[in-house]
């Protein structure tokens, strides 16, 4: 009772703000846990332009830029009024369409700079193409030192070239460079990472818009500092029957398997989400409260009990409420090929287990066979 009584107005503050600090450090522990279980950083797989015939006003340039799916991704044109911000049309697939408008002052080498973000990760790459017809490529300043060196390019050839169909490619030459080709029939330039040193590989999955013919040109370029190498297939892309003899000087590695919407299942998680506390869960707990603290000591004893009842009284009424009103949902968390991950949700228990191979499709999970 004596403690009632002597209660003061700073501690009644105390006492209303203790399960706002408690919230507020569950949010930093989420946040710290969320920052420790980072994924990688993103990747810029391809990025290429539909060339127009005049850059006038009204034109229009159409871009896409493959990569990590599940990012942001932007680009901005040199000599443009403003930035163009992609859309991902399938996962890992970003696309958009800048019309060049009176302000705009962009020529045929104007320079472009794709970026994807996912998370507070970004990656960047630079159009080698040029956006007018007939022009061609950005040229590379050939500086000083020797030109790199291209051994060996190889392909695996596939029995079919329509959408989905893989061709596997390999570049050995001069470690420590970029490589990247461009496949007649296929839209901009691919690009081949460094899986071991002076050996750059990946995985060409054919898209349903190519149109590539059997015998397509495929020329690779590989870049060092500021000198760069071409060099061009000297086999065809397709097959008839049986697969075509490797290489005299040493067998073709086949490159992994690249599929950006592909991955694993590493979690399902039971996710409640508490609803909405209304103002009559708030008004009842309070005047519940008020009444509880109104049996508590006499005079001015009584009255600070009454305002503490009422306080913890409202509280307590919206988080019932709340409680009854929760909802709750299954996600599911998929580990990417590309060692990012992406969460799709479900309102019922989904039915994969973790471990299993799926594939995400217009944010549709499906079992990856």
């Amino acid at each position: 009772m004596i403690i009632t009584r002597h209660l003061s107005a700073s501690a009644f503050a105390l006492l209303a703000l203790a399960p706002i600090t408690l919230l507020v450090s569950s949010a930093h522990a989420q946040q710290s846990q969320h920052y420790q279980n980072a994924p990688a950083g993103p990747r810029i797989d391809g990025f290429n332009v539909d060339e127009v015939r005049r850059l006038v006003p009204g034109a229009e340039l159409n871009f896409d830029l493959y990569g990590t799916p599940g990012g942001n991704a932007s680009l901005r044109i040199a000599g443009a009024q403003r930035n163009l911000a992609l859309t991902e049309v399938e996962p890992g697939q970003y696309s958009g369409t800048y019309t060049i408008s009176s302000r705009d002052r962009i020529n045929a080498r104007s320079g472009v700079t794709g970026n994807l973000r996912v998370g507070n990760q970004v990656a960047t790459s630079v159009l080698s193409e040029s956006l007018q017809i007939g022009v061609g490529p950005h040229t590379v300043n050939r500086g000083p030192g020797p030109a790199p060196q291209i051994t060996r390019f190889e392909v695996q050839a596939s029995p079919d070239l329509g959408g989905g169909s893989e061709l596997p490619f390999t570049l050995y030459g001069t470690p420590g460079g970029k490589a990247d080709l461009t496949i007649s029939g296929a839209k901009g330039r691919f690009f081949l990472p460094e899986v071991r040193s002076g050996e750059y590989a990946a995985t060409y999955v054919v898209k349903r818009s190519d149109r590539i013919p059997p015998n397509a040109a495929v020329t690779a370029n590989l870049l060092v500092g500021q000198r760069i190498t071409s060099a061009t297939l000297g086999r065809p892309l397709m097959i008839a029957n049986a697969p075509a003899p490797a290489s005299v000087a040493a067998p073709v590695v086949r490159a992994p398997r690249y599929c950006s919407s592909c991955g694993v299942v590493e979690a399902i998680n039971l996710v409640e989400v508490k609803g909405d506390g209304s103002y009559l869960g708030t008004i009842g707990g309070g005047v519940v409260g008020a009444l509880l603290g109104s049996q508590v000591g006499g005079g001015n004893g009584r009255t600070a009990a009454e305002i503490a009842g009422a306080v913890g009284g409202a509280y307590a009424g919206r988080e019932v409420e709340k409680n009854v009103r929760k909802q709750a949902h299954y996600e599911v968390l998929v580990r990417l090929q590309n060692g990012g991950t992406q969460t799709v949700s479900f309102a019922a228990e989904p039915g994969y287990r973790v471990g299993e191979k799926v594939r995400i499709t217009d944010n549709t999970l499906t079992r990856d066979q």
